[in-house]
């Protein structure tokens, strides 16, 4: 399972010759760095809109999901049971029937090749998964926490925000880490919902048209390293909050 992601570095430090060889190195013993300043200077706009595309797909599914999932565990409103069905429900279908509906939906909203395209396509598919996990977090809470501080003359708003989210922290990174790990690696939105921009164009798409074009077929130093690049956000994210993403996906699985 590692090697494909050994190879994918170890040829980001090779020449292209030495890749061409019928036995490249296994070692980068004669590395170089020309892969990643080619990376670096024709793919780094495309990663800095995969970075704010993912970050406001987080942000907007935790805000939608959070409150979401709060109500679901905690006030019992009604026509809760059918909402959480219909939430798994959602989980079964494909991606691509989405991605067609969204497409008329956002032509008509003329917001097609955009950032916020992308952005709510993303929280689209982050929302219900991530209302699924806070709620099983937080279906776990005591009520006499929230009891109390119903004594103390706070709301449901207030209990909400001083209470059940600082508590929830777990359940909300996971949550989000999910959300923004879907958005930097979706590819399917990215072609069906920005196929004219170059602007807003994400990693995913911008390495697809650089092997696809043709024209990079011989550098694949540079595509490697890209590959390279584009990982390491999601790598760094998983080994910092690697404890955080136990806690939540565990917390809520023996209690109901």
């Amino acid at each position: 399972m590692l090697f494909p992601l050994y190879w994918m570095v170890n040829a980001s430090f090779q020449t292209n010759q030495q890749l061409a060889r019928r036995s490249p190195h296994w070692l980068p013993l004669d590395g170089t760095l020309s892969g990643y300043e080619n990376a670096l200077s024709q793919q780094g706009g495309h990663l800095l809109a995969s970075l704010i595309i993912a970050a406001g797909a987080t942000a907007l599914t935790l805000a939608l999901a959070a409150p979401a999932a709060y109500a679901l565990a905690q006030l019992r409103s009604p026509g809760g049971r059918t909402l959480l069905t219909v939430l798994l429900v959602v989980q079964l279908v494909p991606g691509i029937v989405m991605a067609n509906a969204l497409y008329r939906i956002f032509a008509s909203a003329r917001i097609l090749n955009s950032a916020l395209a992308l952005i709510l396509a993303d929280a689209t598919l982050a929302v219900p998964f991530a209302v699924l996990i806070m709620r099983a977090f937080m279906i776990a809470i005591p009520r006499s926490l929230l009891e109390a501080a119903a004594l103390d003359g706070a709301g449901v708003v207030r209990t909400f925000w001083r209470i059940v989210l600082p508590v929830s922290r777990n359940a909300l990174i996971t949550s989000g880490l999910f959300a923004f790990l879907l958005a930097w690696g979706d590819f399917l939105f990215a072609t069906t919902l920005n196929l004219n921009s170059t602007t807003w164009k994400p990693v995913t798409l911008g390495l697809y048209d650089y092997i696809g074009a043709g024209t990079n077929t011989t550098s694949w130093n540079s595509v490697m390293a890209t590959a390279v690049i584009s990982s390491l956000p999601a790598a760094l994210l998983l080994a910092v909050v690697q404890r955080h993403i136990a806690v939540g996906l565990t917390s809520g699985a023996v209690r109901e």
